[in-house]
């Protein structure tokens, strides 16, 4: 299983069998390491609908045929679009051939770029026998401890850019909070307000000894 970092909040997940995007936002984004027209998507999953994270994801699924879940009122404008939905509220779990996705909460705002407002989440992701847990844009908050009391996280993805989110400070102790074995940090450096120093929040988790982070650049990959 290989995840590559399309920058900001975007991610691919892939192997053999499939390929899952998280929050396709390429069009737009400074930092893109693809266009929309390049990635491929068996399932596009989305953490909440801000424009930098809905991004590309309605066009991408015209064109691959990719069913988009997100969370229940997201699922129902999008689906307006013609393209196929699955409709899961936090704790629900879509199950697919290569695995399954379930939305947990995240403490952020919501605003698709058509006015529907929801919560903000999460997603718990199983994918070639690996837990992935990306974060999506949240704050700090206790909640986060959560989705590893269920299982163990192999590998969070987890935003440190501030502003916006929780910055590279509140994001070790998110890292302590989550448990996972491997960390790569998201949302950071893609406008001037969310730029911080992502070695330095490396080497503060790995200092403590709460996890191995991995830095990637956009484009780059990591296979566990």
């Amino acid at each position: 299983m290989n995840i590559r970092w399309l920058g900001h909040a975007a991610f691919e997940l892939s192997d053999d069998s499939a390929t899952v995007l998280i929050d396709p936002f390429l069009t737009g984004n400074p930092k893109a390491a693809a266009t929309a027209d390049e990635v491929n998507a068996d399932a596009i999953l989305l953490t909440h609908g801000h424009a930098d994270h809905i991004g590309d994801a309605v066009a991408i699924a015209k064109r691959t045929g990719a069913s988009v879940q997100a969370i229940t009122e997201i699922a129902g404008e999008i689906g307006e679009e013609g393209v196929s939905v699955i409709d899961t509220n936090f704790g629900g779990t879509a199950e697919y051939a290569w695995g399954t996705a379930r939305l947990v909460p995240a403490f952020h705002t919501s605003t698709t770029p058509k006015g529907t407002v929801t919560p903000a989440g999460g997603l718990v992701i199983e994918f070639g026998g690996t837990r992935i847990y990306h974060l999506g844009d949240t704050a700090l908050f206790s909640d986060l401890a959560l989705p590893g009391r269920r299982g163990k996280i192999d590998i969070a993805i987890m935003p440190i850019g501030g502003h916006y989110t929780m910055d590279r400070f509140d994001a070790v102790v998110a890292t302590q909070m989550v448990g996972a074995d491997i960390v790569i940090p998201c949302h950071y450096d893609t406008f001037p307000p969310i730029e911080t120093d992502a070695q330095a929040f490396k080497a503060d988790v790995e200092h403590a000894g709460y996890a191995q982070v991995v830095v990637l650049a956009p484009g780059e990959s990591y296979t566990p």
